[in-house]
């Protein structure tokens, strides 16, 4: 007799499109052994983006302390002509070694062994003076970043997580989240029981973002008995791409001060903007007492450590939490106990993300040489896909390029189909893996898709054509 139990229905009713149906069914096709273009997720290490070298040499010394000296000896042979090495590449520069001996004299005990429940302090510092510089806090006068506010966290997903389970105290708390929206929100804000809210930028004029959106999807949300907590605001945009600009990130802190929210600023993307400014939320938050959550990761930029899951948390004027004595930052770090601490190599990797070998190091030239290859490279390729779009009957692309992805609206699509049953039709014919539109939520009466722009461009020059005719023939159908 089978064991059966009720299980919690906020976890099983969870959506999480961009591992769902259609790259489930890509996995059954790839065991077949058809070939299999996975744009279904911002994961570039898999389509053949490759590690920058200055990471991997930092992460190789730290899981092998005993190889700093051994490249050491080695460098020092170099240097008095008693041997030579195959590749320009494989030379460890001093530098390098400096900063695996400065990582290891950081964690004491290495890689094997739990830190703190927020982290070492050398990496939340390190965090810190990269926020400052990057918002340029020196010169504005705003406040710095406080390291004991900065979270470490496996990825930005567990840190969005951990804000939600803060805010949802019950089934009428809701938080606003943009749609379309990275799935990661309406399924954690489902799993705790919550309500999402969702708010629309406008799609025919790229995304834009202005208060009297935000205003209508709250005064819905009352009506319908919803307490609003806080907004989510994914800036630059997944799926969208949508870049804010400064207007429109004041806009949205006016509205949460306004409407007493927390904001949660997912700002993953912030060095995916190919040539638009990147505005951050607490840059222009200033000196306001708003509350403020933003959230960073390695698994994105021109990074793209996925695996690693190495990410950050910094928190903005905390909130108290009423009738416990407790601030929002100390259940942060009761949250972060739990798990004792995130893993210790995102940790590594989260620290090389915010401090790049500086200007007239060694590996300087070659690490900004890698940086400007996979960004150029970025833009190539989407540029490539939206060149497709335009030969597609029906398919309109708004806004500029942002993120790792598009999102075409799929305009003539046959009678009685969806963006979903598209999709799946896509793969089947094409091998190519997106994702339907409606699995990130879109306006009532629209279809669309997200591509990520992710595989090489010798395989896009494959796969283009045959999605193009593929589309032209499926919206034909009658």
């Amino acid at each position: 007799m089978a064991f059966e139990l009720v299980g919690n229905p906020n976890v099983i009713e969870m959506e999480y499109a961009v591992r769902g149906p259609i790259p489930q069914r890509a996995a059954e096709l790839r065991k077949q052994g058809r070939k299999i273009v996975p744009c279904n997720i911002g994961n570039p290490q898999a389509l053949g983006q490759k590690p920058l070298t200055f990471y991997r040499q930092v992460l190789s010394l730290v899981e092998d302390p005993a190889r700093i000296g051994r490249e050491r000896a080695l460098n020092r042979m170099l240097e008095e002509g008693a041997g030579s090495r195959s590749g320009p590449l494989e030379r460890f520069p001093e530098y390098v070694l400096e900063v695996g001996e400065r990582v290891l004299a950081g964690l004491e005990s290495g890689l094997g062994a739990y830190t703190e429940s927020k982290g070492p302090a050398f990496i939340r510092e390190a965090v810190a003076r990269f926020i400052d510089q990057r918002d340029g806090v020196a010169s504005s006068g705003g406040p710095p970043c406080d390291p004991e506010r900065v979270f470490l966290t496996n990825g930005a997903s567990e840190g969005a997580k951990r804000i939600i389970e803060l805010l949802i105290a019950g089934p009428k708390d809701g938080i606003m989240i943009p749609i379309p929206q990275y799935p990661l929100y309406s399924a954690s804000i489902r799993q705790c029981g919550g309500v999402a809210v969702g708010y629309y930028p406008d799609e025919d004029r790229g995304w834009t973002l202005e208060r009297p959106i935000l205003d209508e999807a709250y005064q819905r949300a009352g009506a319908q008995g919803v307490r609003v907590k806080g907004i989510v605001v994914i800036n630059p945009g997944n799926p969208t791409g949508a870049v804010l600009p400064e207007q429109s990130v004041r806009d949205v802190l006016d509205f949460a001060a306004a409407r007493e929210l927390v904001v949660i600023a997912d700002e993953v993307y912030q060095e995916n903007t190919y040539g638009a400014e990147f505005v951050s939320f607490a840059r222009v938050l200033g000196r306001g007492d708003l509350p403020l959550f933003s959230l960073h990761s390695v698994s994105k930029g021109f990074y793209g450590e996925c695996g690693h899951r190495g990410g950050y948390l910094e928190v903005r004027n905390p909130p108290r939490l009423k009738g416990v004595g407790l601030g929002a930052c100390d259940v942060l770090l009761k949250q972060a106990s739990v798990s004792l601490c995130s893993n210790t190599v995102g940790q590594v990797l989260t620290y090389l993300l915010v401090s790049p070998p500086p200007a007239g190091s060694e590996p300087s030239a070659l690490f900004a040489l890698e940086k400007q290859r996979v960004l150029d490279t970025l833009l190539e390729k989407a540029t490539m896909v939206k060149a497709a779009f335009r030969e597609m009957q029906g398919v309109e692309c708004f806004g500029r390029i942002g993120a790792l992805y598009l999102f075409p609206r799929l305009g003539q699509l046959p009678p009685g189909t969806t963006d979903f049953d598209y999709c799946m039709s896509l793969l089947e014919a094409t091998g190519l893996s997106t994702v339907n539109g409606s699995g990130f939520g879109q306006r009532e009466g629209t279809q669309h898709l997200r591509i990520a722009f992710l595989p090489e461009k010798a395989l896009l020059e494959e796969v283009l054509p045959q999605w193009v005719r593929f589309h032209n023939q499926y919206v034909a159908r009658k």
